[in-house]
């Protein structure tokens, strides 16, 4: 098919509607937060080995490390939102609503093939078991849509946001990685739109980040004084004893695994 020019007043548009979700489900994470949880997902020896003193300085490590593990995954979200919003304009593609396309974010056609797209943040986003599961998404696809577009070539994508990859044609071509530029120009048919969209993302960002910096300081002051009641000392030190008890003490009173195998 002919691709539609792009009208990036429309991804301006779209760009400016949606934001706003981005920051408010980033603000929802922060806010329904739980210290006692939180502690449950990070290396209490880290923390030690570092020489963390302040029961403040141990909050602040924790939560920010959690929020930059969610920040990651909001955005990719919201990026891929942008980005089947963009293939749809330009190409008609769209995101399968059928189950049966496991992990497959985007179809399109385009000069007499049929493209179907996964969609990740970065060119480094997965491990070898994660990529074959992609495969396995891949190979799935390409039968079910092999029967729909009869005599069509179905051709799998792994499309990156961001970053660069050298050598777009992956395992012996049973996939193409398309990274950065090549990615947006890929669903777009504009080689600029990478460095144009990086404009409208701050929408009244300044606005938003008040807002959840905001609910960042209490949160801070919050589970600081939290950790200090519950696992510091007396004397102001931290517990480490007793830090270490809570992330990692046996719930259970089940039998150990290993107990009468000789």
């Amino acid at each position: 098919m002919t691709p539609n020019p792009l009208r990036l007043e429309d991804v301006t548009e779209y760009v400016e509607n949606n934001i706003g979700t981005f920051h408010a489900k980033r603000l929802q994470k922060l806010e329904r937060l739980q210290l006692t949880k939180l502690l449950l997902r990070k290396n209490p020896y880290l923390f030690k080995a570092k020489h963390i003193m302040t029961a403040e300085g141990l909050v602040r490590n924790v939560l920010d490390a959690f929020l930059s593990s969610q920040e990651e995954t909001l955005f990719g979200d919201f990026l891929e939102g942008i980005a089947i919003f963009v293939c749809n304009k330009v190409y008609g593609g769209e995101k399968p609503l059928t189950s049966f396309l496991e992990g497959i974010d985007l179809v399109l056609e385009n000069a007499g093939r049929v493209y179907i797209v996964e969609i990740k943040s970065g060119p480094y986003w997965g491990n070898s078991s994660q990529i074959k599961k992609m495969l396995l998404n891949f190979q799935n696809a390409k039968e079910i849509l092999g029967q729909k577009y009869p005599g069509m070539e179905v051709v799998a994508v792994n499309g990156c946001s961001y970053g660069t990859e050298p050598n777009p044609l992956q395992r012996n071509g049973l996939y193409l990685k398309l990274c950065g530029q090549d990615f947006w120009r890929f669903i777009s048919n504009n080689d600029d739109l990478y460095t144009q969209i990086i404009e409208p993302l701050g929408h009244q960002a300044r606005q938003q980040n008040e807002a959840f910096y905001e609910a960042y300081a209490m949160i801070v002051n919050r589970f600081t004084l939290q950790f200090g009641e519950e696992y510091c000392l007396p004397n102001g030190m931290i517990d480490w004893q007793k830090l270490v008890r809570w992330v990692s003490m046996r719930r259970t009173q089940a039998r150990y695994p290993l107990e009468g195998i000789e």
